[in-house]
């Protein structure tokens, strides 16, 4: 009987002690959003999944020698140096058609090196998170496109000849090497008189009624 009475003791006894944190919580502000209704605002910097902005790419491959785990596969080739001159968008030219750019993110690690060596920064972390799969497969992804529109005029030299004034434009109008003159500041009032000393010996004059 005591052995029994024991047992219950101690199994009231582990359901208090483990019911001592929920007790606790029940009394306090709620630490939990109701998903995917509410979200936490990410921190800034949030590396998720990547992108890479396919008419910025130059094919130079320092991306996938940067990655430490291979999940960048490229495939490029020389273009013909008859065809139409291209650029991306910080005006360098783009030498390479790039057949293949695929990244798999089942593989990537999030560490972020390979957009630091990218000289036209076409690839980097998005702040997109839900792309969760069962498949495998749906986590490569692939940027390579045929029919990509690219620019065809070196951005730099449009910027350059943007800020140069058309031939026969009046030059804008010198400014005034004499700087104006300060405004006058208004006149000082004059100060108010001071009341003259009675004489000496004079008595003071009597109050009223005295």
């Amino acid at each position: 009987m005591k052995t029994w009475l024991l047992d219950v003791w101690e199994g009231v006894w582990t359901v208090l002690v483990g019911m001592k944190i929920t007790w606790r919580h029940l009394f306090v502000s709620k630490a939990t959003l109701h998903y995917p209704e509410e979200r936490w605002s990410l921190p800034p910097k949030s590396r998720m999944r990547l992108f890479m902005k396919y008419e910025d790419c130059i094919g130079c491959g320092q991306c996938a020698r940067a990655c430490p785990v291979q999940c960048i596969y490229i495939k490029a080739e020389k273009r013909d140096p008859k065809a139409t001159p291209i650029f991306a968008a910080n005006g360098q030219g783009i030498k390479l058609d790039v057949h293949v750019f695929d990244i798999d993110m089942s593989l990537c690690c999030y560490c972020n090196l390979c957009t630091y060596p990218c000289p036209t920064n076409c690839i980097y972390m998005t702040p997109e998170y839900e792309f969760a799969s069962t498949d495998l497969t749906q986590h490569l992804y692939h940027f390579a496109k045929k029919n990509a529109k690219f620019i065809t005029e070196d951005p730099k030299k449009k910027a350059a000849a943007a800020t140069v004034p058309p031939a026969g434009a009046a030059p804008p109008p010198a400014a005034p090497s004499t700087p104006p003159a300060p405004e006058t500041p208004p006149e000082t009032p004059p100060a108010p008189a001071t009341p003259a000393a009675p004489a000496t010996g004079t008595p003071p004059p009597s109050p009223a009624g005295a």
